[in-house]
């Protein structure tokens, strides 16, 4: 049986690494006693909350946290009609958090996410491997059989081509979970026991071209490679669809991350995920997915982005631009998310203004 770490298991690191260049974004609906077992880790960091549902109720946050705390009625004040473009009563509110930070890197995690302990008993540190995850380069152009070659102990094999062995800047990297696993509302029905009691070992780039489900439950990314694109998509109260929020920002990232020539990183670190959610309740907010889903995923393998789209900026406003053309079709929830999208690219850079000399993201592959 798996096992959380206790918070007297978990010993903070000498030197914090970012602690002046990380924000950890939290979404939540109650008080943030989670909090106390990842003290040794999080305290040193400023936290960003973004309290979702009733802003008259109040969030209780353990002392000692440096911290600020957004609802509703911040974020309507802070961006006005913009506003619109922010999930309510859905945890994709977090992607506003990525909005109003300041720092150069960003972790999220979900409050029902607890310290995993590694296979020798040890209190899982998520944020410092997250954050050599993204400090170390990634190679999305040839894959190496002994995963990350920039792992202590591990290297780049025998016929890797030593013209790509340099490798690119890392833009995300992506964490997973012991106990409850992050599945459907149909798979959680016929695996309702189910537990991931396995500690995989590995950190891989995932290669171009190849998309992936992304969970925003235990994720870093680099915010000045990739934050104007990582946009929770429009989800919860009055939209059709739920639970697809984060999976539709990993799907928008990585068509983007492909073109700018930047890497997206999963496997290590694991967090303990301490609660499941009702599969019932999911099955009513995935159910429009579960078939949108079998067009979505065709549209982002097939999407293409022109020479000049250099910056993550004009990226995701011409996505959203084909995402109205192909796939309002499908549904008009689908016209309504794209007008979503430029919204919230355009209230990014009301609030992120480009300083002069900027530099595109990355250059296109």
């Amino acid at each position: 049986m798996v096992e959380p770490a206790t918070a007297t298991q978990a010993a903070a690191p000498v030197m914090p690494q970012l602690k002046d260049e990380l924000d950890i974004v939290i979404p939540t609906i109650r008080n943030l006693d989670f909090l106390e077992m990842w003290r040794p880790f999080f305290q040193p960091y400023h936290l960003i909350i973004v309290q979702d549902g009733d802003p008259s109720k109040t969030i209780k946050v353990p002392p000692g946290f440096d911290y600020e705390l957004y609802n509703r009625n911040d974020i309507n004040k802070i961006l006005g009609p913009k506003a619109s473009c922010i999930s309510f009563k859905d945890s994709a509110c977090r992607c506003f958090g990525y909005m109003v930070s300041k720092k150069k890197y960003i972790f999220t995690i979900d409050d029902d996410c607890f310290v995993a302990k590694d296979p020798s008993g040890k209190a899982v540190n998520a944020l410092e491997q997250h954050i050599k995850n993204l400090l170390c380069p990634s190679t999305p152009f040839f894959f190496n059989t002994l995963y990350d070659p920039f792992r202590e102990g591990a290297d780049f094999v025998r016929g890797y081509p030593f013209s790509l062995r340099e490798g690119v800047p890392t833009a995300v990297s992506h964490g997973l979970w012991l106990n409850i696993p992050d599945y459907d509302a149909p798979t959680q029905l016929v695996k309702p026991l189910e537990r991931n009691t396995r500690f995989v070992d590995a950190v891989l780039t995932i290669p171009k071209g190849t998309l992936f489900p992304m969970c925003g439950m235990n994720l870093a990314f680099d915010r000045d490679l990739i934050g104007p694109a990582m946009y929770f998509g429009l989800m919860g109260d009055g939209q059709p669809i739920g639970r697809y929020d984060d999976m539709w920002a990993g799907w928008c990232i990585k068509v983007i991350c492909d073109h700018l020539g930047l890497g997206v990183k999963t496997g290590l670190p694991y967090i303990y995920h301490s609660k499941a959610s009702n599969p019932f309740v999911n099955l009513r907010k995935e159910y429009k997915g579960i078939f949108w889903q079998e067009e979505i995923i065709p549209f982002f393998q097939q999407a293409v982005l022109p020479k000049d789209c250099t910056t993550v900026q004009k990226c995701y406003v011409e996505l959203a631009k084909q995402v109205k053309e192909k796939l309002s079709k499908v549904d008009p929830y689908f016209d309504k998310l794209a007008d979503a999208m430029v919204t919230w690219n355009k209230a990014w850079d009301e609030l992120n203004p480009p300083t002069a000399g900027s530099v595109p993201n990355g250059k296109p592959a």
